[in-house]
């Protein structure tokens, strides 16, 4: 795809996850000239440019002046975003939606012909490195276009790839996953004060613990069903903390609570 504009990349959208992103942009290699950013909140736009560099712009120089048009913005605001600048961008740019449960088929209705759209549902672990992004493409984008989103990607963590009708699967898994564990570190911290630990002690153990049993996960070869065997004496401690998950049927409500986020992206789209 011919480079010929302004901009390497323009970000709409300054929020967290916009943040993330410029920060993972950076860390790839591209330069902070390279990244214009617009926002509703100028104060935001002013931070951000303070904090990266980046060129604070008005949300149709954004989509005029880059090669690569990330919409990070909230998916309610999608369509009226589009109405506004979607017939401006050619077919030599790209559009990649952050947004969840939005379709590339419905980012392309209003577009031209022929502009290569992809979706990406990241997570929030993006913004320190070890973010988890799903990228599908749309009816025009190539792979070429997928190797170009994960070049701007490579330093915010693991990227794959998947068909588009399993994104809302992914936003379920990944995207909204980093809540799942952060409620349930807020639950061992509070069960911890419980026993008796002061709330200092309780953060220490519990963040240490969930640190080193994610660093354990990520050994080659690592199996979590082993991990947890292996902690898990016949009739000791850890089998009868396991015993009350299992007869609260943890993973039945662990599927539940992921088919309700799945089904809610859904209902965006």
């Amino acid at each position: 795809m011919e480079n010929s504009f302004k901009h390497q990349v323009g970000v709409i959208g300054a929020g967290v996850m916009g943040e993330a992103l410029i920060s993972a942009i950076i860390q790839a290699g591209f330069s902070a000239s390279e990244i214009c950013i617009s926002d509703k909140r100028n104060e935001r736009l002013e931070e951000l440019k303070s904090k990266y560099g980046c060129s604070p712009s008005s949300t149709e120089d954004s989509v005029s002046n880059s090669q690569n048009i990330l919409l990070v913005v909230k998916p309610q605001d999608m369509n009226a975003l589009l109405e506004k600048v979607g017939k401006g961008i050619s077919n030599n740019q790209r559009v990649i939606s952050f947004a969840a449960g939005k379709k590339t088929s419905g980012i392309e209705k209003y577009l031209n012909s022929g502009v290569p759209v992809l979706r990406v549902m990241p997570n929030t672990p993006m913004s320190v490195g070890v973010g988890a992004s799903a990228i599908s493409k749309g009816q025009y984008a190539t792979n070429e276009d997928v190797k170009a989103v994960q070049e701007l990607l490579k330093a915010s963590g693991k990227t794959i790839v998947v068909d588009e009708s399993l994104q809302d699967a992914v936003t379920a898994t990944s995207g909204s996953g980093p809540a799942y564990f952060f409620r349930f570190v807020e639950a061992m911290i509070s069960g911890a004060q419980d026993l008796g630990l002061s709330e200092a002690d309780a953060r220490t153990l519990v963040i240490q613990t969930i640190t080193g049993a994610a660093a354990m996960l990520n050994q080659e070869g690592a199996d979590p069903g082993v991990l947890r065997q292996n902690v898990t004496s016949p009739n000791g401690t850890t089998y009868a903390a396991l015993q009350v998950f299992e007869g609260g049927d943890l993973e039945g409500l662990v599927k539940r609570a992921m088919k309700a986020a799945r089904d809610r992206s859904q209902e965006l789209s």
